[in-house]
């Protein structure tokens, strides 16, 4: 199995990307979020899921061991699979994922296409024992974060612009509004 990938961006098509590892080609699935995040980067590092199946084996690649283990966790359960699990860490972090599981809200998970509100609640009732709690200022601060990446988004900016402004906004401030002007700064630049 490979866990682990470091080597340069050779080509994107999509949301798969071939990583040249010394000279060997690595097709990767991943995220619009973490395309965004690397595909300005000289040198890349990949935590990778290898999803193997009777006709296929397919490679998804994420920047952080959190976002790997989100996956995993999503992907375990029925109904899920590489691509619903792809689009719900698309539209949301690892961190708003747990908070909504936490809070039986379910309708962050229904924005992903092919996912509806059983397959949702399923996710719910499954994870709720799985994850690790979140402290109350975590809690709030993905909520928070998740409000300022829908707000951008509503705006047409694209959800891993968003979301990586969202991100840098939050450590200016905790409150909501200053946070989408923040991350409004930010995008005009």
């Amino acid at each position: 199995m490979i866990g682990k990938l470091f080597g340069k961006v050779d080509q994107v098509r999509g949301n798969t990307v071939i990583i040249n590892v010394n000279g060997v080609g690595y097709q990767v699935h991943m995220t619009e979020v973490t395309l965004g995040k690397i595909i300005s980067m000289e040198d890349v590092e990949l935590f990778i899921h290898t999803h193997v199946r009777e006709e296929s084996l397919a490679l998804y690649g994420f920047v952080s061991q959190s976002e790997l283990e989100m996956f995993e966790l999503l992907i375990g359960v029925s109904g899920i699979g590489p691509k619903a699990g792809l689009g719900i860490l698309t539209i949301a972090s690892p961190n708003a994922i747990k908070t909504a599981i936490i809070h039986d809200d379910y309708s962050v998970l229904t924005r992903v296409s092919g996912v509806g509100k059983k397959t949702a609640e399923r996710v719910i009732l499954e994870l709720r024992n799985k994850i690790d709690g979140l402290s109350v200022e975590d809690q709030e601060s993905a909520q928070t974060d998740q409000e300022v990446v829908e707000a951008l988004m509503s705006m047409g900016y694209s959800v891993s612009e968003a979301r990586e402004a969202a991100k840098l906004a939050a450590k200016e401030s905790d409150d909501l509004s200053e946070r989408i002007k923040i991350a409004l700064k930010m995008m005009r630049k």
